[in-house]
């Protein structure tokens, strides 16, 4: 019995010291300005990622390494350029509860994002923002999600391939099929995990939005309107 409270113990002790590297990597400035900078899902060169965090070229490198050996970002290599992006969208869901708690506690929530990013956006690779949440909220009224968010029910099941999103494809994924992600403009759920991103494709591919090339702001269209009102009872101002 010593024994397994020692092994548990020091798991523990392990778990602590893991998280605390974690946090010392993404609390450091520059190194949390590049990653939100690539919570758009854009991969970028080191280059790129010095002119934001605003840090020399060789300072720069030396960050990514760190966040690299955290498994907070990862690299591509082409040729002689090397592209980062975040591991994947785990990292992206710390992000965004970070800067929720950044923003604090407050009895009446008012946000003071920048208007266009929190009308909508990209949460790495999902739908965020007011129209985000309103999404997921027309969703839950629709039944077309189950309570918590983490799956379909048959209504919804029907209603998700008739917008062309393939759910036996994104159920055999390796992440999470679907997650109620809590927005840090707006303090509440959005959609998110692989259904989130399918959803946010189908949005694309139809001209539903448009993403900016330079930040995380998308435009919904007046097509994208006219069919989210069609389509699930949304109407947007």
């Amino acid at each position: 019995m010593r024994v397994a409270r020692q092994q548990h113990f020091v798991y523990a002790q392990s778990m602590d010291v893991e998280a605390s590297s974690i946090a010392a990597a993404i609390g450091e400035p520059a190194r949390a300005r590049m990653l939100y900078c690539l919570m758009d899902g854009h991969a970028r060169t080191s280059t790129e990622l010095a002119i934001v965090a605003e840090v020399s070229p060789s300072t720069a490198s030396v960050h990514l390494n760190r966040l690299k050996t955290e498994h907070l970002v990862k690299v591509l290599i082409q040729g002689k350029h090397r592209y980062y992006s975040l591991e994947g969208p785990a990292v992206a869901s710390l992000l965004e509860g970070l800067s929720v708690l950044a923003g604090g506690r407050r009895d009446n929530f008012v946000p003071n994002t920048p208007s266009r990013l929190r009308a909508a956006r990209t949460c790495y690779d999902h739908l965020a923002g007011t129209v985000g949440v309103a999404l997921h909220d027309r969703f839950k009224a629709l039944r077309w999600l189950s309570p918590d968010s983490t799956s379909v029910t048959r209504e919804g099941a029907k209603s998700f391939e008739a917008l062309g999103i393939d759910l036996a494809s994104i159920q055999a994924l390796r992440r999470r099929f679907a997650s109620a992600c809590l927005d840090w403009s707006e303090r509440r759920p959005h959609l998110g995990g692989a259904l989130g991103a399918a959803l946010l494709k189908v949005a694309l591919k139809k001209r539903w939005v448009t993403q900016d090339l330079d930040s995380r702001a998308l435009d919904v269209t007046g097509l994208g309107r006219r069919e989210m009102q069609a389509r699930f009872g949304l109407h947007l101002k």
